[in-house]
């Protein structure tokens, strides 16, 4: 029999080509699961005593070698030189970020109240019918630049309905509809409270989103079995509990990229945009149509021209801050859901 050692270092190579590897393969897991699969959120989620485990833990560690590598570029001529070529590529993209987002979420809701029965979301269902059409009075006040915070009150009454409908702890699944809101209203008013940006809003909530799903990955990664049943061939070799951490994990790190110095978050928000385009190819319109919003956002944060001074703390506390992150989100998540649905006498021992 195989000591534990000898197993774990037997899987080091393994565990080596998982970021990587897994950043390509990553389309099928990046799909909103709830869309596609069962789920059933009030589910006793896998226990973090699972979770943390060793190759966990490796998988953090590689993360942690790469958003470093970022962070020491950051201000070096090489960093300065990615930074300058990203302003020229993407200086159509930043000229026109508003008019891009107002597009954007108006397809988005005429496409919801084309589908019908929809809440923002497509697992999100009504029979109301007066929500398909308030949703496509919504894309309307788009046209015009002085209606764009009726859009953003707008979204922010559907979020609020479909929490009455779904419970808070579904739709923490979707704060980034509430930066996007928060966008709306702040352009459409031209306002910049305390000197806070509305695309900064926006970049913060995205942030939220993913580090959100991302621990839903290590919560429910039974969730994405049939997906891994249809296409093997995505897990590239790997285990799919590993391919399902990995995953997670790669997604968690680009998520806290995004609330990181300017290079850094450019870059992972053109990698997460390449990642959920790509899954449009494989899952078609529902994919195109839910994460159309959040796909101009990233491109809009890809776009962002405005740099910053970056002192040697912001790279030395990066660790320090991603852990304090990941800890912080697990035991939302967690604690949260105990909260929520039972169970905070039976808390499981990190």
């Amino acid at each position: 029999m195989k000591s534990p050692r000898k197993t774990f270092f037997s899987s080091l190579p393994t565990l080596a080509l998982a970021l990587p590897l897994t950043l390509f393969a990553t389309n099928e897991a990046s799909a909103h699961v709830k869309w596609f699969c069962a789920y059933d959120v009030s589910g006793q989620p896998r226990g973090l005593e699972n979770v943390l485990c060793l190759n966990f833990e490796w998988l953090v560690g590689l993360s942690l070698v790469c958003l470093m590598f970022g962070c020491l570029a950051e201000g070096t001529p090489l960093g300065t030189a990615l930074m300058n070529s990203l302003d020229r590529v993407l200086s159509r993209i930043r000229t026109d970020t508003e008019l891009l987002v107002r597009a954007t979420v108006g397809f988005f809701f005429v496409s919801l109240w084309g589908l019908g029965g929809i809440i923002l979301t497509p697992e999100l269902k009504t029979n109301l019918e007066w929500i398909s059409w308030l949703q496509l009075g919504l894309a309307g006040c788009l046209i015009w630049r002085r209606t764009m915070p009726i859009t953003g009150l707008g979204i922010v009454f559907l979020f609020g309905y479909a929490v009455s409908q779904y419970g808070v702890f579904h739709l923490a699944d979707y704060p980034v509809f509430l930066g996007v809101a928060a966008y709306l209203i702040l352009r459409g008013l031209d306002l910049t409270p305390y000197g806070i940006r509305a695309l900064d809003i926006v970049r913060w909530t995205a942030a939220v989103t993913l580090m959100w799903a991302s621990v839903e990955k290590w919560a429910y990664p039974h969730w994405t079995d049939p997906l891994i049943a249809a296409n093997p061939a995505m897990t590239m070799g790997a285990s799919p509990e590993l391919f399902m951490q990995a995953a997670g994990v790669i997604e968690f790190t680009l998520a806290f990229a995004l609330v990181w110095t300017p290079l850094v978050r450019r870059t992972s928000a053109l990698i997460l945009a390449g990642v959920f385009v790509s899954a449009i190819f494989e899952f078609g319109k529902i994919d195109a149509i839910g994460h159309s919003g959040i796909i101009v956002v990233l491109l809009g944060i890809a776009a962002d021209d405005v740099r910053v001074k970056v002192r040697v703390r912001d790279t030395v506390l990066a660790p320090a801050w991603y852990a304090a992150s990941l800890a912080g989100f697990l035991l939302l998540y967690y604690l949260g859901h105990a909260a929520i649905y039972g169970g905070l006498a039976e808390l499981p021992v990190i």
